[in-house]
């Protein structure tokens, strides 16, 4: 079984204009989000999806393979699945990296390959991560300044999703009997999936929650969560400019993920 990493990377950005090309203690985002790409064992190739030349001019300093996409992609998979038809990816599964997502290691890709290759009815996959004491404390504390930035999955005992949410899923009435889990906003495809979502109309949860996996749950579509581990590596992304201060005090902290 082979794989893709398809990074989309939109320059027209409506919260941080330019957001691929800032520079990130000393590597722009674009360039860091490949070199994470590069470094999952399993990938055959890597593959940056824009709309915008000068994100391709960009990736081609650090060799880069992008291609430009239409600008009217409305979410990263639809870009995704554009830069499919444009690069001629033909690799058994595609896996959906976001631009801004720096702080992403590479065994959480790993672990979305693998779980591809042993569960064959898996059409989507998607990475989660169990949040308890001080994390869920800071996530629900960010939650309170930035009450879009970050989502939760709740899922079924064979760990199909049942719902995604902006908000804080399961609320803990009762505790002990379930975990919050935090969703990592990536995701893997088989190829029969990714044609099936782009065939779908926008739906009602959806476009409520700004949640593009809402899309294929409402349809009827199968989500099979992976649960990872950061080994002791802090999550992040940049979904504004007040965000990157915070995660280059993440890189100060803890050393780059992917050697320079």
């Amino acid at each position: 079984m082979t794989a893709a990493i398809v990074i989309p990377a939109r320059y027209g950005s409506t919260r941080f204009a330019g957001k691929p090309l800032y520079v990130i203690a000393g590597v722009s985002m674009l360039e860091r989000v490949w070199r994470i790409a590069q470094a999952v064992r399993g990938c055959s190739r890597v593959v940056i999806a824009t709309e915008d030349e000068r994100i391709v001019a960009h990736a081609a300093t650090f060799g880069a393979e992008a291609v430009l996409t239409p600008e009217s992609c409305s979410n990263g998979t639809e870009r995704v699945f554009a830069a499919t038809q444009t690069a001629n990816i033909t690799e058994d599964i595609v896996l959906n990296l976001q631009g801004d997502a720096l702080l992403t290691p590479p065994w959480v890709l790993e672990a979305m390959i693998a779980e591809m290759d042993t569960a064959p009815d898996a059409e989507i996959v998607t990475p989660a991560v169990r949040l308890e004491g001080a994390a869920l404390e800071s996530f629900r504390h960010h939650k309170l300044t930035s009450p879009a930035s970050g989502a939760t999955v709740v899922f079924d005992a064979n760990r199909n999703a049942l719902y995604f949410s902006k908000a804080v899923i399961p609320h803990l009435r009762h505790k002990g009997f379930a975990s919050v889990y935090r969703h990592v906003g990536l995701y893997g495809y088989r190829r029969r999936g990714l044609e099936k979502y782009i065939a779908l109309p926008p739906t009602p949860l959806e476009q409520t929650e700004g949640l593009e996996q809402l899309r294929a749950l409402e349809h009827g579509m199968k989500i099979r969560i992976v649960i990872v581990d950061y080994k002791g590596r802090t999550h992040g992304a940049v979904d504004s400019p007040e965000d990157v201060a915070v995660v280059e005090a993440v890189i100060a902290r803890e050393g780059e993920l992917i050697a320079r």
